[in-house]
């Protein structure tokens, strides 16, 4: 008995004891307390961890971008060539002899009708004396031989002479009347050589050379003075003959020239030369340009365009804005303060003045980065530097 008792105690103390944890259940806690460790130390880390900066705004300057315009861009051909005026003259001597006075000097101007120069008219003088005094001689000739023809046929009505000598009266008389017609020819001729002998100027401008000098003895012909009236200048200028199709007469064109530096000098087409050069096969077009205040001078280089025609308004943009990637172009701009990118289709260019049109792409009053910045992309924070100061325009 005693020992059933002692077994029943036995079993009763093991019934209070704690229960021993499965694997399972281990495996579980492991886990959580593992995850537990590492979820703490990234939240550790990420508290040591330095913020990243924010991205840099880039900044431009009106002169880094451009507005779009809508503009007519105008087809135009490049021309190029030396000035020259329209009027010049070469005053030359219509009589020989001995330069006795010049009274200009390059760069002088002159009026038309105004003195430039005498020469000696001593020996003309002598000439139109000389001739004078045949005249005179000549008309005492035919007084004469006027009053035999009168006296003849008088005679040849009262039958005292015959039809042979009123004839031969008559044949006198028509003689010395052509003497005399002709000494009065040689007088004229002899009083225009003397008025000759004092040079004046054919046109208004300015002496651009004096040949001659007080002293010299000039020959019929010789050149004395250069004038060139500097009112309206001629620019001589080969263009293709490709292009002759869509050349007219009447066309304007926009000149530089040089030393002038960005100043714009208006021209007009006004000939086409029939022929083409054979060197070159080019045919030469000339151009007037107007010169009224003088500045323009004979031989400085001009350089342009010639309109051929103006094309349709359209969105223009200058060159430098347009980049290219895979052979499609594009665009940066700046819109709601941060760079965009546009793909645009580009029509008509005009290099001379740096511009293009667009086709597709752009309506006009967006804002584009003309500048060559490297590093751009697209949604990159953007302002303009000084957004007081006027935007640069297409032009």
């Amino acid at each position: 008995m005693l020992f059933r008792k002692n077994q029943s105690l036995a079993v009763s103390s093991g019934a209070r004891s704690p229960r021993r944890m499965t694997k399972p259940a281990i495996a579980i806690a492991l886990v959580l307390v593992v995850g537990s460790l590492i979820a703490y130390r990234v939240s550790s880390a990420k508290k040591d961890e330095p913020a990243k900066p924010a991205a840099p705004v880039l900044e431009f300057t009106p002169a880094d971008v451009a507005v779009v315009e809508l503009r007519a861009l105008a087809r135009t051909i490049p021309i190029s060539g030396s000035l020259s005026p329209v009027t010049q003259s070469t005053v030359r001597s219509k009589v020989p002899g001995e330069v006795r006075k010049v009274l200009v000097r390059e760069g002088e101007r002159v009026a038309q009708g105004q003195l430039l120069a005498e020469i000696d008219t001593a020996d003309l003088q002598a000439r139109l004396d000389a001739q004078v005094a045949a005249l005179e001689e000549s008309k005492a000739k035919l007084s004469i031989a006027a009053k035999n023809r009168d006296n003849g046929m008088k005679l040849h009505t009262q039958g005292f002479i015959s039809q042979n000598a009123l004839d031969t009266t008559q044949s006198a008389f028509e003689a010395a009347a052509a003497a005399a017609k002709s000494a009065d020819a040689q007088v004229r001729l002899a009083r225009n050589a003397l008025n000759d002998a004092v040079v004046r100027a054919p046109i208004d401008g300015i002496v651009a050379k004096k040949m001659a000098n007080p002293g010299e003895r000039v020959a019929v012909d010789g050149a004395l003075f250069a004038i060139v009236d500097l009112a309206r200048m001629e620019v001589e200028a080969p263009v293709p003959a490709a292009e002759i199709p869509g050349i007219r007469v009447g066309q304007a064109a926009s000149l530089r020239v040089d030393g002038f530096g960005n100043r714009e000098f208006a021209g007009r087409l006004e000939r086409i030369n029939p022929t083409t050069e054979q060197s070159s096969r080019a045919i030469t077009v000339y151009l007037s340009v107007s010169n009224r205040d003088g500045a323009l001078r004979g031989g400085m280089f001009a350089k342009g365009s010639l309109v051929l025609d103006q094309g349709e308004s359209a969105p223009a943009i200058p060159l430098t804005a347009v980049r290219e990637e895979a052979g499609q172009s594009f665009v940066f701009t700046i819109e709601k303060g941060k760079i965009g990118r546009r793909a645009v289709t580009l029509g008509r260019r005009v290099e001379e003045a740096g511009l293009v049109q667009v086709r597709s792409g752009l309506d006009g009053g967006e804002t584009v980065v003309r500048s060559r910045a490297t590093g751009l992309k697209a949604g990159s924070p953007a302002v303009l530097k000084d957004a007081a100061a006027p935007a640069a325009r297409a032009g």
